[in-house]
C-alpha cells in the first residue's frame, strides 16, 4: 500500500465505508445505499477520483465497472494514524496512547483487551 495516500473528503469517506461493507460494487449499488441522492455520473466520478488516489480498484463485468478496496479499511485507517502519529507526537505511539487514557478514551478493560488482541494477532490466532 502506498504510505502516501492522500486524505478524503467527506463524500469519499463515505463511499470506501460503503465499498469496505458491501465489498465488491458497482456505481449504481453505491449511489442507491448512499444517504444523499446523488446522480449515478457523480458517483462514477467519485470512484474513479478513488481509484487514482489508490484507494479502490476495478474490473470490468460487461460494460459495467465493479469496484473495490485495494485494502482493507484497518490497514488504511492504521496509515491514517500513523501519519497523525508523526505529525502530532513526533512518531511517538506512547504518547498518542498515554493521552487517551489520560483524556479517558481508554480504560483499564479496553487497553486489556487490546492488550489481548495484540497478543492474539501476532501469535496467528484470530
Amino acid at each position: 500500500m502506498d504510505e502516501t495516500l492522500p486524505d478524503l473528503g467527506d463524500l469519499e469517506r463515505e463511499v470506501m465505508q460503503l465499498v469496505w461493507a458491501k465489498g465488491p460494487v458497482t456505481a449504481e449499488a453505491v449511489r442507491e445505499e448512499l444517504a444523499r441522492r446523488l446522480k449515478e455520473s457523480t458517483v462514477r466520478t467519485v470512484l474513479r477520483r478513488l481509484e487514482e488516489k489508490g484507494y479502490v480498484t476495478h474490473t470490468v463485468d460487461g460494460r459495467t465497472y465493479v469496484y473495490e478496496a485495494m485494502e482493507p479499511r484497518s490497514r488504511v485507517a492504521a496509515k491514517a494514524v500513523q501519519r497523525i502519529v508523526d505529525w502530532f507526537c513526533n512518531g511517538s505511539v506512547e504518547e498518542v496512547l498515554v493521552g487517551m487514557v489520560d483524556t479517558a478514551m481508554l480504560d483499564r478493560k479496553r487497553l486489556r483487551m487490546l492488550t489481548d488482541r495484540i497478543t492474539q494477532t501476532k501469535s496467528g490466532k484470530k
